[in-house]
Formats: C-alpha cells, sequence, structure tokens
C-alpha cells in the first residue's frame, strides 16, 4: 500500500510512518521543509515539501489514503499572532491537501483528517460521542469548528475521517513529559480543582486506530482518538502517582496557572468526558484501555 502523510515528522506522523513501513508499506511524508539528514532513512520512505509537492503532484498518484496531521501545537502562549498562526496552520494544510486530490488522477480512497475532541466544548458532568452536537465556547473549540468545516468541504467527494483526538500519551513529546514532570521532581498534585476531565489515548493506540479507520471502509465522519476510560485531572495525577512512585500532594492553584501561562491555561484548566463509540462499535480493540495500563507500559520503555 502507499500512504501520504502530512506532517508525519510529528509526534503521531513519526509513530505511524514507523508503524507503516514495519508493515512493508510506501510513505511519503510531506512536511515545510526537508529533513536535515536522510542517511538512515527507509527504501520505503520518501520525503516531500509542500512546495514540491505542489510542483509535482503526480508523486502522490496512486495513494491508498492520505493522512492529514499537520498544524502548529496548541500548546503555545495565546498571543494574537500566535492564535492567527494556529488557525491558518490547520486551514493552509487542509486546502493544500485538498488542491493536491484536484490535481491528480487517481486518488485515494480515504482521508484521515486531524482534528480534536475540543470541538465538542467543556462540562464537568457530560459524556460525549461522535453523536454529540458541536460547541463553540472557546478558542480551541473555535479553531477545531474551522478545522472541520474546511475539511468537510474540501473532502467532499471521498471518504474522509475526522480523527478527533484526546491528549495523545507518549514518552517522546507531547504532552505527557510535560504532565509527569512535576512528579519526577517531587511536586506533583492536582492542576485547579482536579475535577476537570482528561479524555486520553496511548500513542501505539491512536496508530492503530488511524490504521484501522484506513482499512475500515464503513468508518466515516467523526471518531473520537480517545481511550475508554478518560479519567478526572486528579485521577490523572494519581495514577502517575502510584505507577512511578512519586508523591501526589502539591496542587497547583488556577489562578497561579492562568498568570504563568494566560488563556492557555483552559487546556488544563478545562476539559470534556469523550467515549469513542464509533471505534469501538466497529470492532476495534485497545491495547491499553485503561490508564494504569497505558502508564504501566510508557514506564517500561
Amino acid at each position: 500500500m502507499k500512504y501520504v502523510i502530512c506532517g508525519g515528522s510529528g509526534f503521531i506522523g513519526r509513530e505511524l510512518t514507523e508503524y507503516w513501513l514495519q508493515g512493508g508499506h510506501q510513505i511519503i511524508v510531506v512536511g515545510r521543509k526537508q529533513p536535515e539528514s536522510q542517511t538512515s532513512a527507509h527504501p520505503g520512505l520518501n520525503f516531500l515539501t509542500w512546495d514540491s509537492l505542489a510542483s509535482n503532484p503526480e508523486l502522490a498518484e496512486g495513494a491508498d489514503a492520505l493522512v492529514n496531521l499537520a498544524g502548529a501545537p496548541l500548546s503555545q502562549r495565546w498571543s494574537p499572532n500566535g492564535k492567527k498562526a494556529i488557525m491558518q496552520s490547520r486551514l493552509e494544510t487542509v486546502s493544500a491537501a485538498a488542491k493536491l486530490m484536484n490535481e491528480i488522477q487517481e486518488k485515494p480512497a480515504v482521508i484521515i483528517q486531524s482534528s480534536a475532541v475540543a470541538i465538542y466544548g467543556t462540562s464537568l458532568q457530560d459524556t460525549y460521542d461522535e453523536t454529540c452536537p458541536e460547541q463553540v465556547i472557546d478558542f480551541p473549540s473555535e479553531v477545531v469548528k474551522a478545522w472541520e468545516a474546511a475539511a468537510d468541504e474540501a473532502y467532499s467527494n471521498v471518504r474522509a475521517v475526522k480523527l478527533r483526538t484526546g491528549v495523545v500519551l507518549g514518552n517522546e513529546s507531547g504532552a505527557f513529559p510535560k504532565m509527569k514532570l512535576p512528579y519526577m521532581l517531587g511536586f506533583g498534585g492536582k492542576i485547579g480543582s482536579g475535577k476537570q476531565w482528561l479524555s486520553w489515548i496511548e500513542l501505539t493506540d491512536i496508530v492503530r486506530l488511524i490504521d484501522f479507520c484506513v482499512q475500515t471502509p464503513g468508518i466515516a465522519g467523526p471518531v473520537n482518538a480517545t481511550a475508554p476510560h478518560p479519567v478526572t485531572n486528579e485521577e490523572f495525577g494519581k495514577m502517575i502517582s502510584r505507577v512511578y512512585h512519586r508523591p501526589h500532594w502539591f496542587p497547583l492553584p488556577a489562578f497561579l496557572l492562568k498568570a504563568a501561562v494566560g488563556e492557555l491555561s483552559e487546556i488544563l484548566l478545562k476539559g470534556q468526558r469523550v467515549l469513542p463509540s464509533k471505534a469501538l462499535e466497529n470492532g476495534f480493540t485497545f491495547t491499553y484501555p485503561s490508564l494504569q495500563q497505558a502508564l504501566e507500559h510508557l514506564k517500561s520503555e
């Protein structure tokens, strides 16, 4: 099989690339620039920039799937320029992917478009699955709403999956190393009230879920990329404490977090309880369905 991964040099993209290469597939990774070193590149792996692909779209002919994971991270200070970069990076990559689809003759059967659970809004009480309505109540939900609307327009003639991702847990990058760090320094504790929900997924499982969505023709539209057992912020911290044998005692008040990082604090102080109903209904099985299983695996790596 031949796969195109936009944003393939990122946290999830690197893992997905390795997973598919081990399966014997041909991979094209598309990014803003070429990697500095390709000396150890796999023979089935090619790196292209958006500019080179725009000039030579025939390189993507015959791809079985396109996965678009590209976009500037939310974990930066939300200054006016930062917000603009976050929004534009998502809309621009959707536009570039749509342009590519229009220029090739043999189009992929499916597009997997990255999205986020922020589209459901936030709540301490409600539970969300793919049937729940979208709610624009803050900057993250505004971004995801615009992102998905652009994808709906761009990919109207192909099976498209909008992968609504929670917090992805991995050792090398993403949020988990930062969330674990206070515990490793001996100062772990709940953030704010600790009652806010954290919908998470282990890195291995999101990669497997992407592959599952590609291979399952009946899956389309929104798919929640979260484990079946979300936890509260305090439960998350206590599990880190248990698995890593570190104290859970030093709470971080909401006002201090807001003072330190401004509006970005919303990511940690608010949340939503999201369930992966569509994945489960279609037969997907999680390797790490519980947080304890996921953390024990990450500790052993």
